[in-house]
């Protein structure tokens, strides 16, 4: 009777880890339409309202927060059996707070006009939803190379929505794209008749560059997304 037991057992397959298999993968595109941060999770919107309407800032707050929420992810995962669960969040904040701080310095040092508009912003990446709700729906019960992958994916995706925004709200609001004029009057369109030769009969919207703006295209991102992938709609 033993024999046949041990015959009809069922064999435990032991799942095979990739580097980028189809679940790695996975991890890195879906945040970006599916389950994207801010226009699915609705998280993060306050900085994605408060940092778009320059390009050049954007990019600089999305590479932060990539980085942040994929290195958190994983100093999470390979110390998370030792976390106890009572200071879990403690221990969570602080490796956030460290990563932060790192960020912070190297662009203060290295960029100090682009530190200047971003540093209280750069600070509030610590209570930035993402980077939390990540480690303790993903990281705190995943390996680290996907929890690594799953920070990656979904800072990308954030990144992503700052940096469509600020296009749209530079390009519309002050004419430029990263600083240099594209659109519009070259200098104060009334005082001043010079204009573009290509796109002279533009002139910026100020209304674009405040924060109201955001908020209006990214509820206009949602609605078109929501209408392009039915999967997001919910029916029940």
């Amino acid at each position: 009777m033993a024999e046949m037991n041990v015959a009809t057992a069922p064999a435990v397959v032991k799942e095979k880890e990739e580097w980028f298999g189809k679940k790695e993968r996975k991890l890195l595109i879906d945040p970006i339409n599916d389950i994207n941060p801010v226009t699915v999770q609705i998280l993060g919107v306050c900085s994605a309202l408060a940092v778009t309407t320059m390009v050049k800032p954007a990019l600089i707050m999305a590479i932060s927060v990539t980085l942040v929420t994929g290195f958190s992810n994983l100093v999470i995962s390979l110390i998370r059996k030792g976390i106890p669960k009572q200071i879990r969040m403690i221990v969570q904040l602080v490796v956030i707070a460290f990563l932060v701080t790192v960020v912070e310095q190297l662009l203060k040092a290295f960029n100090y006009e682009i530190w200047k508009q971003l540093s209280v912003f750069i600070g509030l990446i610590i209570t930035n939803c993402i980077v939390m709700g990540r480690l303790e729906a993903y990281a705190m019960a995943n390996k680290p190379w996907r929890s690594f992958l799953d920070g990656i994916g979904n800072g990308a995706g954030y990144g992503m929505i700052l940096i469509v925004l600020s296009v749209i709200r530079e390009l519309t609001g002050k004419g430029s794209l990263a600083g240099y004029k594209i659109i519009g009057s070259t200098t104060d369109y009334f005082i001043n008749t010079q204009t573009n030769p290509f796109f002279g009969w533009y002139v910026p919207n100020g209304l674009m560059v405040l924060p109201a703006s955001a908020l209006f295209i990214v509820g206009i991102i949602i609605w078109i997304q929501r209408s392009r992938n039915l999967k997001l709609i919910d029916v029940s």
